[in-house]
C-alpha cells in the first residue's frame, strides 16, 4: 500500500490541527486508511504520514477544489506544501551469522 509523507507550514498550529482533524471524510475519499500519523511544531511546520489504498484516487482528491478549500480554511501556506511518495526501502536487518 503506498505510503505518503506531506509537509508544509501553516499560519497557526492550533488552528491547523483543529481543521486537520475535521477532514476525516476528505481523507476517506482519498482512500487513506487509519491511522494518520502527524506532527506540528512550534514554528508552525507540519508533517503527515498517510497510507493510501489507491494512489490515483489520492492524487485526484489532493488536486480537488475540496482539498484547496480545506487547506485555505486551515491556514496552510500553499507554496510550502511538499508531498513525497515513499518508493524506496533500506533493510537494516543484520545479515545472518
Amino acid at each position: 500500500m503506498p505510503m505518503i509523507i506531506a509537509t508544509g507550514q501553516c499560519k497557526d498550529a492550533k488552528r491547523w490541527e483543529k481543521g486537520f482533524r475535521s477532514h476525516a471524510e476528505l481523507f476517506r475519499l482519498q482512500s487513506v486508511v487509519s491511522p494518520i500519523q502527524f506532527s506540528v511544531n512550534d514554528n508552525n511546520y507540519f508533517a503527515i504520514l498517510f497510507e493510501a489504498e489507491d494512489l490515483e484516487k489520492y492524487q485526484d482528491i489532493l488536486e480537488s477544489d475540496a482539498t484547496a478549500d480545506a487547506l485555505a480554511s486551515d491556514g496552510v501556506v500553499l507554496d510550502s506544501i511538499r508531498v513525497f511518495l515513499l518508493d524506496r526501502e533500506l533493510d537494516i536487518t543484520p545479515p545472518p551469522a
